[in-house]
């Protein structure tokens, strides 16, 4: 549907889809200026949005050196940077290289928060974040 709209082949890779954490926009502006937004539309249902308003919520999604989409940062976190990256992985979530199956796995096998940062070099603040929100989904 996307790449038909807009007339790219691989819409999803477009340096103007952001995400605001629930739904994919696209900027349909035609003449950017800097990082600024113009046109920002909800992809499935085409409902316009506020880009002053949204854009501090925004997270862009990260391109690679050859220009095509390679991570995109996670939303339900308040502090860690979990993203998924097909690269990296497998495409399972990560925070800082560490995949986050295993900092909760290794929680909910009775270690503490200190020795599982320690262990992953990952920031205790972050890795508590991680753990909320697993805990939190699993409950």
């Amino acid at each position: 549907m996307l790449s038909s709209t807009i007339g790219v082949e691989h819409a999803l890779a477009s340096h103007r889809l952001y995400t605001d954490g629930a739904e994919v926009l696209y900027d349909y502006g035609t003449q950017a200026v800097g990082d600024e937004l113009v046109d920002l539309v909800v992809v499935g249902t085409q409902q316009h949005q506020f880009s002053n308003l949204v854009k501090d919520y925004l997270e862009r999604i990260q391109y690679g050196a050859d220009g095509w989409a390679s991570a995109v940062r996670l939303p339900p976190y308040q502090h860690a940077e979990v993203t998924i990256d097909p690269e990296a992985a497998f495409g399972l979530p990560v925070l800082r290289g560490a995949r986050v199956e295993d900092l909760v796995d290794r929680f909910q096998s009775g270690d503490s928060i200190t020795e599982i940062a320690e262990d992953f070099e990952v920031p205790t603040a972050e890795l508590e974040d991680v753990i909320r929100v697993a805990t939190r989904a699993s409950a």
